[in-house]
Order: structure tokens, then sequence, then C-alpha cells
């Protein structure tokens, strides 16, 4: 299994908009940025990700799945942009905020911290693991 963080602006779209998805899920569409997209050309059903709160809260809020793999985004007729869909697991029991992750020195080299502006990013299994142990949430 892989992990991954994908960001959301909470006005676009927001953990309880997901969380509403049920086990349907919903497509992570709308991304335009090639490395992004290529990082969900990676991704498997079954792995997980964790759900960030981007722009006011900058907070990883809950915990999603991925539960169709790469598939054209039907938000464009244009063939370069595929997306994943993802379903909601669970919330965080104590959301896990950027400037968190910023101070926790074994995450200073995660993508989060280094490039934080990539929509869709890999998160190693240590980095998952201490972020769900600073969220109070099962990593499982």
């Amino acid at each position: 299994m892989a992990y991954w963080l994908f960001k959301s602006e909470p006005s676009t779209w927001s953990w309880d908009q997901q969380v509403a998805k049920g086990e349907a899920g919903e497509e992570w569409d709308g991304v335009r940025n090639y490395q992004a997209r290529n990082f969900m050309r990676q991704m498997q059903v079954g792995d997980r990700g964790f759900f960030y709160h981007s722009q006011k809260d900058k907070a990883i809020v809950g915990i999603v799945e991925v539960c169709a793999e790469a598939h054209p985004d039907s938000t464009t007729d244009d063939e370069r942009w595929e997306c994943v869909d993802i379903k909601a697991v669970r919330p965080f029991v104590t959301a896990v905020t950027l400037e968190q992750v910023k101070a926790e020195e074994r995450l200073s080299e995660m993508v989060l911290v280094k490039s934080s502006r990539l929509s869709v990013q890999p998160v190693t299994e240590a980095e998952w693991l201490a972020i769900c142990a600073m969220g109070e949430t099962q990593p499982d």
C-alpha cells in the first residue's frame, strides 16, 4: 500500500462533502499539474491518503482511500488529464496543522513541508504513522 496527501480548499471541496459521498466516493478532478497527475497514475485501489484542508485551515482532517484508479477527468475533454476516485475512511480525532507538521523534526523532508503547493503528493510510511499518531487517529 502507498500513502498520499490530497489538498483541497474547503470552500471548493470540504471533508464534509467528501464524507457525504459515502462508499461511492468522488473523482479527485480538476488537477492541472503534471506532477500531481503522474502521482495519481501511480495510485492503486486501497491506497490511503490524508485529506488536507488548504488555505485558511491548513490542516490534515481525515483519511481517504483510493476507490478507483486513474481514469479520464470528467471535467475536461483534454486527454492529458486523469484523476482517481477517493472515499472518506475516517476523520482525524485531532486535526494536524501545517504548523505542527513543520515543527516535527521527523517530518522535515515531507513533500508538504518542501513543496506545499502541490495538490497531490506522496507520503512515506514513516510520515503516515507519525501524522496519524499526532492526530490521535488509527493509521489502518
